[in-house]
């Protein structure tokens, strides 16, 4: 009777060990301990560099303007020392309004990588579908109309932009809200609220109309500590939210019904998702007026940049934030003393990139 046996297997060794690992794999203590993390490195390297270049230009934000500071003056009021003379113009006149375009840019970036995720369309960003006009509506009802304090316009926007939303999802919706419709509904929509808008302008008096429109292009003028703090409660909430929805979306992007079949909740992560994208929105909105085309720009050049699938929800954040900073700065010191409302800014470079992305299309097609 022949017996056979298997030979052992050779005790595994540290580079045995370490081998065949994925990429963001990490070891933990103990054998056969390891914990695998999807990461991108191209998409680490380009977050990375964005938050290098939105830190440069917060410096150079707080150092340059009528009155100069010196980087090292900065950076002893950051760190919570006394220099006179500086302490008031970098901590109550520039910080706050250099905190306020990083958080409402983030915000911006955030919320147009999930509503571009939803539709599957890179033009299903909020102020393209109407959802940034129905916020300023609601604002503008509650300021002109209400006559209600600055504490209201929040409350107003909030509801202004869940209104929106729920009516552009619902006239889009057959079976199923396809990005093509869903865009072409919130076109319509934009324009009805923009002439709604124009009137609620038309019959203010002449102070408050010029005030309006000034918020509705998109203003950082004036912003103070208040609104840094509105800005900080609003990503404490819902950006963790986004986050947890990073991964669904990230199915969702292969079919509704794809997703369904590998257990994603299909309707429960789009309401989510929706959710979250709406409260960035209004809130941005209350606090700097209806700011065009950040959430439209940030998470395409992202996506250019990194080359990844995906909503791209952390890069799309901070490239938003590096925009809205870049285009403040750019509308303070571009005309000074005369300060531009940083809105001009931010039209005019998702103009031009607008511009730029459907004649490369067209000469993509054309060939």
């Amino acid at each position: 009777m022949t017996s056979s046996t298997t030979p052992a297997r050779p005790a595994a060794g540290p580079a045995a060990r370490h081998r065949r690992l994925p990429i963001g794999a990490l070891r933990l203590p103990g054998p056969g301990r390891t914990l695998s993390v999807r990461w991108d490195p191209r998409a680490t390297a380009v977050g990375a560099l964005l938050a290098l270049a939105a830190a440069a230009v917060g410096v150079w934000t707080l150092t340059t303007g009528d009155f100069h500071v010196p980087v090292s003056d900065v950076l002893k009021v950051l760190a919570g020392e006394h220099v006179p003379g500086a302490d008031y113009i970098v901590g109550e006149l520039r910080l706050p309004r250099l905190l306020t375009a990083l958080l409402v840019g983030a915000a911006l970036g955030l919320s147009g990588a999930l509503f571009q995720t939803i539709a599957r369309n890179p033009l299903g960003s909020p102020d393209v579908i109407g959802f940034t006009v129905g916020s300023a509506t609601g604002a503008l009802v509650t300021i002109l109309v209400l006559g209600a304090g600055a504490a209201s316009v929040a409350v107003g926007s909030v509801i202004g932009c869940a209104v929106t939303s729920a009516a552009v999802w619902l006239l889009a919706w057959r079976g199923g809200a396809a990005g093509y419709r869903l865009i072409l509904v919130g076109i319509g929509v934009s324009s009805l609220l923009t002439a709604a808008n124009s009137y609620l302008i038309a019959r203010a008096s002449f102070n408050d109309a010029q005030s309006a429109q000034v918020w509705l292009t998109g203003s950082l003028n004036g912003r103070g500590w208040e609104h840094v703090w509105t800005m900080v409660a609003t990503l404490a909430v819902l950006g963790p939210a986004a986050v947890l929805l990073g991964r669904p979306l990230r199915m969702l992007e292969m079919g509704e019904d794809t997703a369904a079949a590998l257990g994603v909740p299909v309707r429960r992560v789009t309401s989510g998702a929706l959710a979250v994208g709406v409260g960035l929105t209004a809130l941005s909105t209350a606090v700097a007026g209806p700011v065009p085309f950040v959430a439209l720009v940030a998470p395409q050049v992202v996506r250019r940049l990194t080359r990844a699938t995906g909503p791209n929800l952390l890069a799309s954040t901070v490239m938003g934030a590096l925009l809205l900073s870049l285009s403040d700065i750019a509308a303070q010191r571009m005309l000074a003393p005369t300060q531009l409302p940083v809105g001009v800014l931010t039209g005019v470079v998702g103009g031009c990139y607008l511009v730029w992305v459907l004649a490369r299309q067209w000469r993509s097609g054309q060939g």
